[in-house]
């Protein structure tokens, strides 16, 4: 087929896909010619909303009309692939997608994969380690391919471990594939460190081909229809009562990010008080419900989904008309990506930042969950050693590694070579193995230097757009001429006193529920502690209270401030005493607890007798004692639920003289502690209570980490 008839096709299925005046963009063209006459490998830089899935679309209509194999488009979210399915059908090409939502489906879509049916087969990068996909499905898949994708590339570089162990594993993808398929990576958000990792982790330039045969298409980043601005405020409730105050003057619906799922719930409820229609959005929100979400922002039945990183990539709606961020995210990258959502289709679209104190805290916390030191991976190597094959579960109590840090490591040790994923777990394969230590400091390093750089386009004088597009190394930079330090205009900070007030009401009202642990942790019995299963019911504790949570933007500072280590031990502090007489006032419970017990501390006891001390004083109830802790036990560091159980079993204890008194009650007993975290704490020395003779415990705390 000559060059000239395979453009009028490729222009036909453009037309197809997005309307009769579509023309395809010389970019567009040059990758699709690249990928359908020349077979090479392309890495397309361009913008959201640019065409980058019309490219690949396109093609594989064109290679199938060749006669060429389905192409397989590795995709990262399931919303994503819901939206690609969609668009595939636009442009007639059958897709079908293999994730972990529709195992159901599976052996269907192989069956009419292989007869030829589905053009674009759709899979996450976790499937290519599954080990009945990659074992049954992949080599012939990848024998047969006329296309890879690998759709939002910068993910190997900006989501950190969580995604580069699956990506990293496009390596071997790509030298199993037969020579002349071609390749095409795509992403809107890439700086030359972006794409000099994407090229490292999929080969494209790099040793697995020759580099002069690598096709690099990267555009202008500006978007011409955001309205970029910073608004900076004193507090957190400043800030939440200027987004009320200003929710009906942003244009159309929108988004409003926040950093943490307990702030997008916050904001959720306090929006909702104030008359607005709006749904919180996070990774923890069931899926239907975020189905459903969506499709409320889509057809403008909602003004705006409160959202965390999680409604990103994959989400399509041309109109819509605002970005909110409330908290900065920790990099230039990750923030043009999200504001990337809006203004694909309209003139004009807001995108505001109302950046807080606490957002480096925050910051600092998820930096806190990167790579484990080689210590603490070498100790996930050698159980596996020690015991052979063994589930995530059941090698957990042997390491020092919370469930999902330890899902990386062995993710990462697979793709390394030193452990394999077979049925039923994991299990070594005697390969030497290198910690890279190089490579995990250069990404604290860059991780460090783009918080800064945050923290400068907060700060800057300068052309918003302008800053942005230089962080992604955008060579067309060029001041904007439309956000609020191009123009000297903007939104303002000043918030009317009332609306801080409410929102302030609103932040201080304390109250989370605590649900209670109910299974005990897998393996105990290989730490020396008999349980396993389901608790006893006659040893849970009931659905206990918190103050507020450490994340917060209400009672997080305050909470943190006490809490933090190294902080003084203290009395209870009249506010947060105040705070918990509200929550036992609006606790309703089924029956009115008949004592207090305070839980012994090693680090705050002043603190918590204080607490329990002068709860019982204010509800006229008796103090029973307290759960003490045997100074013949060390706490140990503890960083999963079967090592922290473990280290909890001896460190407490119930005296006779309060066991006689629980045995006298005939009713609950509360639990007086300063914070929950994994909740182990409270469920141990809840047990003990129980066995005690406590018809019912119910835990309080002034914080929780969840």
């Amino acid at each position: 087929m000559d060059e000239d008839a395979l453009r009028e096709m490729a222009e036909e299925r453009l037309r197809a896909l997005a309307g009769p005046d579509a023309e395809l963009r010389e970019d567009q063209w040059a990758a699709i010619r690249a990928l359908v006459l020349q077979r090479r490998r392309a890495l397309v830089v361009q913008r959201t909303g640019w065409g980058k899935s019309a490219v690949y679309f396109i093609a594989t209509a064109l290679l199938r009309e060749l006669g060429e194999g389905p192409t397989v488009i590795v995709s990262p979210l399931l919303a994503l692939m819901r939206n690609q399915v969609e668009a595939a059908a636009a442009a007639e090409v059958h897709a079908a997608t293999i994730n972990s939502a529709n195992p159901e489906e599976w052996e269907d879509i192989e069956e009419r994969v292989a007869a030829g049916e589905v053009d674009v087969l759709l899979v996450s990068p976790e499937r290519l380690n599954n080990p009945d996909f990659r074992d049954t499905i992949l080599p012939e898949l990848t024998q047969n391919a006329g296309l890879l994708v690998v759709d939002e590339a910068h993910c190997i570089s900006d989501w950190g471990h969580d995604f580069r162990p699956d990506y990293r594993r496009l390596r071997t993808l790509l030298t199993e594939l037969p020579e002349g398929v071609p390749v095409l990576a795509t992403t809107a958000t890439a700086n030359d460190r972006v794409v000099a990792d994407v090229s490292e982790q999929l080969g494209v330039g790099g040793e697995f081909t020759d580099p002069q045969e690598t096709l690099v298409l990267r555009g202008t980043l500006d978007r011409e229809s955001l309205r970029l601005g910073v608004v900076q405020l004193p507090t957190a409730q400043a800030r939440l009562g200027w987004l009320a105050a200003h929710l009906d003057e942003l244009p159309g619906s929108g988004i409003i990010y926040t950093l943490t799922v307990a702030t997008a719930h916050e904001v959720t409820s306090y929006l909702r008080e104030r008359g607005y229609a709006v749904a919180s959005y996070s990774g923890r929100t069931d899926p239907a419900e975020r189905e459903q979400a969506e499709s409320d922002l889509l057809n403008n039945e909602v003004k705006a989904l409160v959202a965390t990183s999680a409604l990103g990539m994959g989400f399509d709606k041309p109109d819509l008309g605002f970005v909110v961020h409330l908290g900065a995210p920790s990099s230039p990258i990750a923030y043009y990506q999200q504001i990337g959502r809006a203004g694909r289709g309209v003139r004009r679209a807001d995108v505001l930042l109302l950046p807080g104190p606490e957002d480096r805290d925050i910051w600092s916390y998820f930096a806190s969950l990167a790579f484990p030191p080689e210590s603490t991976v070498r100790s996930v190597l050698g159980a596996l050693e020690q015991h052979g094959k063994l589930s995530t579960a059941a090698l957990e109590p042997h390491v020092e590694l919370g469930r999902s840090r330890l899902d990386m490591v062995l993710k990462v040790l697979d793709v390394d070579g030193a452990v394999r994923r077979v049925k039923g777990g994991w299990e070594p394969t005697g390969e030497p193995w290198q910690y890279d230590a190089e490579r995990y400091q250069r990404i604290e390093a860059e991780r460090k230097s783009e918080q800064q750089a945050m923290l400068d386009y907060i700060a800057t004088g300068q052309c918003r757009m302008e800053f942005l597009r230089r962080q992604l190394d955008d060579p067309y930079a060029a001041e904007c001429g439309r956000c609020d330090n191009c123009t000297g205009s903007g939104y303002s900070s000043e918030v009317d006193e009332q609306a801080v007030q409410e929102a302030r009401e609103r932040l201080q009202r304390p109250g989370v529920e605590l649900s209670p642990r109910k299974m005990w942790p897998s393996g105990m019995s290989s730490l020396g502690v008999e349980v396993s299963g389901k608790l006893p019911a006659d040893e849970q504790t009931t659905s206990g209270r918190a103050i507020g949570r450490l994340t917060d933007i209400g009672w997080g500072n305050r909470l943190r401030e006490l809490l933090a280590a190294g902080a003084a031990d203290q009395e209870l502090p009249e506010d947060l005493f105040q705070a918990g007489v509200k929550v036992l006032a609006a606790w309703e419970w089924e029956q009115r607890p008949v004592g207090v017990v305070a839980l012994g501390s090693r680090t705050r006891p002043k603190l918590v007798r204080s607490l329990a001390e002068r709860i019982a004083s204010i509800g006229r109830l008796p103090l029973l004692g307290e759960v003490l802790t045997n100074p013949n036990t060390t706490p140990q560091r503890a960083t999963n639920g079967a090592q922290r159980v473990a280290s909890l079993w001896r460190q407490f204890k119930v005296d006779d003289e309060l066991a006689a008194k629980l045995s006298d009650v005939d009713g609950p007993v509360l639990l007086m502690d300063d914070y929950a975290d994994t909740g182990w704490t409270i469920t141990v020395a809840g047990r003990l209570l129980r066995q005690a003779g406590a018809p019912a415990v119910l835990p309080f705390t002034l914080a929780t980490t969840n």
